[in-house]
Parts: structure tokens; sequence; C-alpha cells
């Protein structure tokens, strides 16, 4: 195995642009010469070309590309890895659709990605949703607990896949997936996470353990969301012994990603994967040290709150009586800009300093004091009440797919019980979904609706709950 210091994917288009080749092929703007870009785009595109002799090609390596993707598996500890260029989204898509077929049940984590319900409704499957514990450290959905994965399995032993979250996009990490793991694996069933967020956790100490090392049998990433790669350059790892194999991703990931696979960003993704496989000591120490300067100038600034999640990565930013949305509008105000915010917080995904890098301290920390000081005083914050709790574990009849046309109608929703609902309705905050398509209306969703509605909450997805109604499927003639 080559060191994981070389970047073959880099050093192959390094070394073709080099040559100054003459164009006659695909792609259009001809090494970047007919291109009206800027300059600073128009050099890169000297790199995007298609696969040419000696370029090898994402759907069949055998070359440099291959080699970049044995050096992802031996840096992640994984059996086999695939460079995505299509984003997470075709990774979680590819899993889902390798691990079940149309009618197989699939116990799946309420607040996942909107990509993995998706993967559902292409894949036909029927879920089995486990709700998450309530996180009150950063006020969000955080994770399924082994026991309730248990009894998801216990109550439909004919799944054929677990679907978790790991870490959330707040940076909590699941105290439970080791267990979960074993439970899993005692029932033959393959345990499948979304780890999006997570693709750093390679590093160890400080930083969480990744969900490969705890048992997980296929995990996706995205490298772009933490590592210094481009966005939609993202990998995924199958782990050894796993469940699933590796040939039928593959195969689905033949179908999923673009057949004119972007070579800048596989080169993105070769340079990420050398970045992380090449931290050392001196960058963790670099990495802390710059964490800890940044806290404590945080902690500095009157009226504002830093919440430390699991993941180092992330902080919280909470400003003494002002919404997160408007402590990120302001902070935007003066040039720093959030990874997202909410009623309550903002959240900051850090850089991932190596020793010696630019950090901009000073700058970010001037324009956070300005930025709470803009804000002026504020109203006396409202404690957050915990949601209600939902049933621990609830099957739909039918993947998640919202089915238009004459088979759904409007009806007030204090008259659906019993009813299978036709779309999604998100409460938000928490952001965990009450409602999805193909699932059953319960007494106990009405009155937890009806309890969000008098508490003024806004909602995501398809709803006229403005006028109380929501989208049901039609009642068949024997019903």
């Amino acid at each position: 195995m080559s060191s994981q210091s070389r970047r073959p994917v880099v050093h192959m288009l390094e070394q073709f642009a080099k040559s100054d080749p003459l164009s006659f092929h695909v792609p259009g703007h001809k090494n970047g010469n007919l291109t009206g870009l800027p300059e600073a785009v128009r050099g890169m595109m000297s790199w995007d070309v298609t696969e040419l002799p000696g370029l090898d090609d994402l759907h069949a390596p055998e070359g440099p590309i291959r080699e970049a993707q044995e050096l992802l598996a031996a840096a992640y500890g994984a059996h086999r890895s695939f460079f995505l260029i299509n984003g997470s989204t075709a990774g979680n898509l590819a899993m889902i659709l390798a691990a079940c077929r149309p009618g197989d049940r699939v116990i799946v984590q309420r607040n996942a990605h909107k990509s993995i319900f998706n993967g559902l409704v292409l894949a036909g499957a029927r879920p089995v949703y486990v709700d998450p514990a309530w996180d009150a450290e950063t006020r969000s959905p955080g994770h399924a607990e082994a026991e309730l994965i248990r009894e998801a399995i216990e109550m439909y032993p004919e799944a054929k896949a677990v679907i978790l979250t790991n870490p959330t996009y707040y940076g909590k990490v699941s105290p439970h997936l080791s267990n979960i793991a074993d439970i899993c694996h005692d029932a033959g069933i393959p345990l499948l996470v979304d780890e999006a967020h997570g693709a750093h956790f390679r590093i160890g100490a400080p930083f969480p353990e990744p969900s490969l090392a705890q048992g997980a049998d296929v995990v996706v990433q995205s490298a772009h969301k933490t590592l210094p790669a481009m966005t939609m350059a993202s990998f995924l790892h199958v782990a050894h012994g796993s469940l699933l194999d590796a040939q039928r991703i593959d195969y689905y990931l033949g179908m999923l990603q673009s057949s004119s696979p972007s070579y800048p960003m596989m080169a993105s993704l070769d340079d990420a994967r050398h970045y992380i496989a090449t931290f050392t000591e001196e960058d963790v120490k670099a990495f802390l040290d710059y964490r800890k300067t940044l806290i404590m100038g945080l902690d500095e600034v009157k009226g504002l709150s830093v919440i430390r999640p699991d993941d180092p990565l992330k902080l919280l930013l909470r400003a003494d009586g002002h919404s997160g949305n408007s402590l990120a509008e302001a902070l935007a105000h003066q040039g720093v800009h959030t990874e997202l915010s909410d009623p309550y917080q903002t959240l900051l995904v850090l850089p991932l300093l190596k020793k010696g890098q630019d950090v901009h301290l000073g700058e970010t920390l001037a324009a956070a004091a300005r930025a709470v000081k803009s804000l002026g005083p504020g109203k006396e914050a409202k404690e957050l009440d915990e949601p209600f709790s939902q049933p621990a574990v609830t099957a739909a009849d039918g993947p998640p797919a919202v089915q238009p046309g004459n088979s759904t109608e409007w009806i007030d929703f204090r008259e659906s019980e019993g009813r299978l609902s036709a779309a999604s309705v998100i409460p938000y905050p928490p952001g965990i979904p009450l409602l999805l398509p193909e699932e059953p209306i319960t007494r106990e969703k009405i009155r937890t609706l009806h309890h969000y509605l008098a508490a003024g909450t806004a909602f995501q997805g398809t709803h006229r709950l403005h006028i109380q109604q929501i989208l049901v499927s039609r009642q068949s003639p024997e019903a």
C-alpha cells in the first residue's frame, strides 16, 4: 500500500495539465480556454477533464483513482471505500437500495436527513420509525436509545437494516452506537450510519470515536462539511465483515453517480483524505489551542453564552434575550457567517486547523462583540419546554412518499385519527417529524399537534395548519 503522503489523483491531474494538452474532447470549455469566468475559476478548469487515456475512470478504476480509494479505505480502517461526487445523498441512497427491496421493513431514526427518506421511497421500503431522545444541552433532537432499537427489532424481526444518524447536526454523539451495533448484528441486521458531520472523527481523541470503529456496517461522510473538500465531495466506507455486500453498493453507485464525474472533485477528495490522514499530534494541539482561545474570547462578550457539544469542531452561541436567528443575522452583518440558526442559538463549524495555519482570531472576536452589542437589550428569554413524547416505535404502511392528485385529500387534523398521513408535518423546533407519509395518525399525535399550534410553533413540510388542515390518503372503499 502506498504511503498516506501520496495524492495519486492530484498528481495525475497536475502532470496532465503540465503537458499542455490540445482538447478535441468534452467538456466544451476546452481546458478553460473558452470560458468567460474569472481567472480564479478558469485556472482550475485545466483539471476539469474526462476519461482520457491515463486519467482512469471512477466507475471502473484501475490506476490513480483506484489507488486513491484504497488509500482512503486504509486511512479509515474500512474494507472498501468509495469517492462520492454526488454528495452524501448518493451514498445514503446507494446503501439503502443495496440493503432492501420493495416492501421490506427498515428501522430508521426519525430525525434523519431527507436523503434517507428519499432512499426509502426509491427502494419502496416500509419504514419503522424510532424516536430520538430530546437533548436538553443543545435544545435539539438527539439519538435513538439502544433499548428502543432492540424493541423495534423484536417487533419487526424481518427488518433488513437499521439506519441511524451520528453525530447530529449540532455535534451530539450517540452514546449507544456500539451497543446498537451489537444488537443489530445479533439479529443479523446491518447497521447503516449517516455520519455526514463526522469525517474528521478519524483523527481520534479529543474527537469522538467514528461509527465505523463502533461496529457500523456502512458509513457515509460528507468530506466537504468538516474536511477541506469541495462542496458535494463525500466518502462511503464499508466495514470489514460488513453484513452488506460492497459489490451491491458499488452497483447502485454506478447508477446514482454521474457518468461524467468531476475530476476536480475527485482531486479534492484525494487531498481531503491526505489532509486528515497526515494530521499530527502537533496539529491537534494547534487546533485545541485555537479553540480554547476562541472560547475564552467569546466568553468575555457580555450577553453571549457558548455551548460546547461532544464534537470539538462545533460550538453553539446564544445571545441573552435574543433568538439564534437574530444573532446569526447580526454576525453576518459583521462578516461572520454561521452554519445554521434556530430560535435559540446559532451553530459554528470551526476550521479544522493544522499547525501554522491562519485563524483570524482577533478579527472574529471583535466582530462577535460588535454583533452582540448591535442587538441591544433583549427580552426575557422563555425556557424551552421539552417536546411531548411520541410513541417510541411507529411503523408506516408504505414508503414515505407524498402521493399527489386524487389519492389524497385535505381534512381537519382534529378529525384525522386512524387515517394515513400523506405528507410530512415537522414542528421546528425541535425538527423531529411529527407526521410522515404513509404513517398512521394517532390520538397522541393529534394532541401533540394541537399543543404545538397553541404554543405558536412554526412548521415545515406540506400542510395547511393556518386553517387546521393536513394532507391524508383517501380512504379505500372498504375502509
